[in-house]
């Protein structure tokens, strides 16, 4: 009796010094429809207060933005190419690539996925080639009052082990089309709908009733997010465990609405992050260091005291977390594959300037299905048709697109003005043009001739048919480069 007690005893203790690590992760909300990020009239006063207490990080940017291959990415700290299959929307991760839920749960952590998944392994699930499992409990989210993916996010942190320090991946289905939220609303716990006539229409957005209800409900979907991060926030403190809990808040990709998710401008691949952990952030405020989600792995690892395997590319935050002024990378790189749409576009940001390649110029950027199927989309449609798109909204249908693009991400938030070309800024952009080049060549990646073709119709959204079986065998970027095997992060 007295040695079982004693093994409650150390397994209590280093649950208690070993750190909890929580992952909030929204699905298709861009980093500006956060309070703390300057919306205001989007409500989030749960990811405020984390903010205010915590840290802010003003330069976060995804490698890709699109569902599963940005979720795939952020999972085993890889870019998208590095992944195999996963760098397209709904294909797999290579099996032999780990994630790092699975190497917190070899080294005792409890570890559970609540809500939305979206990833998966070509790894066997039985023999000798499975992959160990990346989590201990895995559940939908989803309840009959509560179809967005947070419904049993409480009780999984109450029905944890008491004796083992936790992982949470808790993944929202807000903010994905079609919006339920509105159907589901509660104003006891959510308060009052948003009004259209309050949502901030971005530049590139037609200004209508239409458009404005459908940011509306839009918004709706975040303060649902908020929500129920507020509500684990609670369970924590209950338990006592929130102090020494490492919360991170973000999205997987920018809002569903022309000109958003997909693209490789701020507004699809800036991503909004904010920490809180009272007993490991040195210095509150906010932080303008260059940080990639391929980072968040590393982090997560570093602050459980795992080793980082090799596989992984990105770099740890421990040092920004100490001090909101360190740096840990001068380059951050983001690609666009296939989603729904042929495509294939690449990008570095460093300093102040993004630039952009575009392998696929002859194509439009019109954004996702579901948002071609957007009231948004379909009121830019009948402006194109009446001759009254501005220069912003133009560009939703602009084709062929530049090939290359730059932009001074400070100067001109929404990516308007392309400096490409400017004499003054040749340098800046011959060098970062030659930096792009390096990262896509120590990476493994490529450009293949035949990638997959685009699947629903671009005007209406419509699924296309199958396409031919004699069509040119497709192939993914990196694919025939073994990038997948290739460990090298690149410039960083």
């Amino acid at each position: 009796m007295f040695l079982v007690l004693m093994t409650l005893s150390v397994s209590r203790v280093m649950a208690v010094d070993r750190p909890n690590v929580v992952l909030f992760i929204a699905d298709d909300v861009s980093w500006n429809d956060y309070g703390c990020y300057g919306n205001t009239t989007a409500r989030t006063p749960n990811i405020d207060e984390l903010s205010a207490q915590g840290m802010r990080f003003n330069r976060a940017f995804l490698t890709a933005s699109s569902c599963s291959p940005s979720r795939s990415s952020i999972i085993t700290g890889r870019y998208p190419h590095n992944n195999g299959k996963a760098a397209e929307l709904h294909k797999p991760i290579s099996g032999h690539i780990p994630w790092f839920p699975e190497l917190l749960r070899e080294a005792g952590y409890y570890t559970a996925l609540s809500g939305k998944h979206h990833m998966s392994s070509t790894a066997p699930k039985a023999g000798p080639q499975a992959r160990p499992p990346a989590f201990d409990h895995v559940d939908g989210g989803r309840s009959k009052e509560n179809s967005g993916g947070h419904a049993n996010w409480v009780s999984v942190v109450e029905n944890r082990p008491q004796d083992k320090p936790f992982f949470f991946w808790f993944a929202a289905y807000d903010a994905h089309r079609g919006w339920d939220a509105d159907s589901q609303w509660d104003v006891d716990r959510y308060g009052a709908m948003h009004k259209a006539e309050d949502v901030v229409v971005p530049p590139f957005l037609s200004d209508d009733s239409e458009t404005r209800q459908d940011l509306a409900s839009y918004y709706n979907e975040v303060t649902r997010f908020d929500h129920y991060i507020g509500k684990v926030v609670a369970e924590l403190k209950k338990q006592d465990a929130f102090d020494n809990t490492l919360l991170f808040v973000m999205a997987d990709n920018g809002r569903p609405f022309p000109r958003a998710k997909t693209r490789l401008h701020d507004s699809g691949m800036k991503t909004a992050l904010v920490a809180h952990w009272p007993r490991g952030i040195k210095q509150i405020g906010t932080s303008d260091s260059l940080v990639s989600v391929i980072d968040l792995a590393p982090t997560v690892l570093s602050v459980a005291g795992c080793k980082v395997p090799p596989t992984m590319q990105g770099l740890s935050m421990l040092p920004l977390l100490q001090n909101s002024t360190d740096t840990i990378r001068s380059y951050a790189f983001s690609e666009h594959n296939w989603h729904d749409y042929e495509a294939h576009g690449r990008s570095v940001r460093h300093g102040d300037y993004l630039l952009l390649r575009n392998f696929r110029p002859y194509l439009p950027w019109q954004g996702p299905a579901d948002s071609v199927r957007s009231a948004s989309h379909q009121k830019l449609l009948a402006l194109r048709e009446s001759g009254d798109l501005n220069a912003a909204q133009h560009d939703v249908f602009l084709t062929p697109r530049p090939a290359v693009e730059l932009y001074n991400f400070i100067t001109d938030p929404h990516q308007l003005k392309n400096l490409a070309g400017r004499p003054e800024l040749a340098a800046t952009q011959q060098q970062l043009a030659a930096v792009l080049d390096r990262w896509m060549d120590e990476t493994g990646d490529s450009v293949p001739v035949a990638i997959s073709p685009d699947t629903f119709h671009r005007e209406t959204g419509d699924r296309l048919p199958k396409a031919d079986d004699t069509a040119a065998v497709v192939i993914s970027p990196g694919e025939d480069r073994n990038a997948d095997r290739v460990n090298s992060a690149g410039p960083r």
